[in-house]
């Protein structure tokens, strides 16, 4: 009995872990639409820390867009938050809205 009940400890503190981890990959970041280029499937974006990117300080960056329809939901000036991945070509916009 004593056994099931670390084992069951020790699977809900790796579940636990996991969540945290998988919450902070995934933290939207803040932002606001500099420039669009369509033809290149690019947006660049001013924004704060981004933390799940490993980014400590605010920045101007382009990211390409996973989605090109993506670009066709904002303009120039909007606030937006955004997801982001890392990959061997650049960062990539995974997902994007305009802030409430």
């Amino acid at each position: 009995m004593n056994r099931i009940i670390r084992i069951t400890a020790a699977l809900a503190l790796t579940v636990g872990l996991a969540t945290g981890t998988l919450a902070a990959q995934g933290a939207a970041i803040s932002g606001e639409v500099k420039k669009i280029d369509e033809g290149a499937g690019k947006i660049t974006l001013k924004h704060g820390p981004a933390k799940s990117l490993g980014m400590d300080e605010p920045m101007t960056m382009v990211y390409r867009v996973k989605d090109p329809a993506l670009l066709k939901q904002v303009k120039v000036g909007d606030k937006v938050t955004f997801d982001a991945e890392e990959a061997a070509s650049g960062y990539t916009v995974t997902k994007m809205e305009k802030a409430k």
